[in-house]
């Protein structure tokens, strides 16, 4: 089972159940059965923050990846973390599906370049 924990600090209304269930099916599409995932919904000066702190560039963000256990083989017994998403709702929009797309692939151990763009579009 993939459970995934949201939490919505943006202020700006969005559709926590739809990326939830985005979440879930991409997962599922990737061969991931089990595992425990976070959403963050944040404000553009939390993201401009993180982008800066861990990426060294100064700017608002549609979403970010914190990446912990990816696809690497675990002890029998432990859950797998799959690590942290966090989306910036005034900086996606509408258009908010293909950064979170972007991010669980992420999460997954996909870099950019050809094999993120061919499995992003199997989920758009």
């Amino acid at each position: 089972m993939i459970e995934v924990e949201v939490e919505n600090r943006s202020g700006v209304d969005v559709d926590e159940p739809g990326a939830v269930q985005l979440v879930q099916r991409v997962l599922a599409a990737e061969g991931v059965e089990s595992g425990e995932i976070g959403i963050a919904f944040v404000s553009p000066e939390e993201s401009r923050a993180l982008k800066r702190e861990h990426l060294g560039v100064d700017e608002a963000t549609d979403a970010l990846a914190f990446p912990v256990d990816g696809l690497e083989e675990l002890p029998e017994g432990l859950p797998r973390q799959l690590g942290d998403i966090v989306v910036c709702p005034e900086v996606v929009g509408a258009e908010w599906r293909a950064p979170i797309v972007h991010a669980v692939l992420h999460l997954l151990g996909y870099d950019h370049g050809e094999a993120m763009e061919t499995r992003e579009a199997l989920h758009a």
